[in-house]
């Protein structure tokens, strides 16, 4: 199957391993990480990893909601095997509700999830990490059996239990396929050196 990295233009085409920050279902004291965030600068093209039909869209964080957040949007992809793909933390989208999308096809661009000169000693432990480490722009994919269903619990690619939400996938393998056009690292950054969210 023809796959594609979703951002050419990240710091680093490798997923963050378990116990690193980005991870998936990385402990962040309170809250449990849902997904795998890609670190990339600002307006950054997002792809389609793989051929699907959007199945919806949404409001993914909003200085409405946390004073810290920007505003920023998330997209659903059903992809060709039925399970459900999740690219949040974006600040634009290129596709409509219902659309088939296509393998490599731009679908959005990268946002600034975080709102530095917002984030204080008072914000979670995690995000004044991201604030020093200049990294407030990224990919968030989440991966699911099913389509995910609003829950309280859930807020902004965290979950508030230690029990993972129904249908939730680890994304780390989908995500480490042999991918197609790109090379496995970009840029003179060092995959190690990268801070995630």
């Amino acid at each position: 199957m023809e796959k594609y990295w979703p951002v050419p233009g990240s710091y680093c085409h490798e997923t963050p391993k378990n116990g690193t920050r980005g991870a998936f279902w990385e402990c962040r004291k309170d809250r449990y990480h849902c997904g795998i965030d890609i670190s990339a600068p600002i307006d950054s093209p997002v792809l389609a990893i793989e051929n699907g039909v959007l199945i919806g869209i949404g409001e993914f964080s909003s200085p409405k909601i946390l004073p810290y957040w920007n505003q920023t949007y998330f997209i659903l992809i059903k992809n060709e095997d039925g399970r459900i793909s999740k690219y949040a933390e974006l600040g634009n989208i290129f596709v409509e509700k219902g659309e088939e999308v296509k393998t490599g096809q731009l679908i959005g661009l990268v946002g600034q999830v975080l709102n530095p000169d917002k984030i204080d000693a008072s914000s979670p432990e995690y995000v004044q990490i991201l604030k020093m480490n200049h990294n407030c722009s990224m990919l968030h994919f989440e991966l699911y059996e099913t389509i995910p269903l609003d829950c309280k619990k859930y807020l902004g690619g965290n979950w508030f239990d230690s029990r993972r939400p129904v249908g939730l996938l680890d994304p780390t393998e989908y995500l480490e396929f042999e991918y197609c056009h790109e090379e496995k690292h970009h840029g003179n950054q060092k995959c190690q050196d990268n801070s995630h969210s």
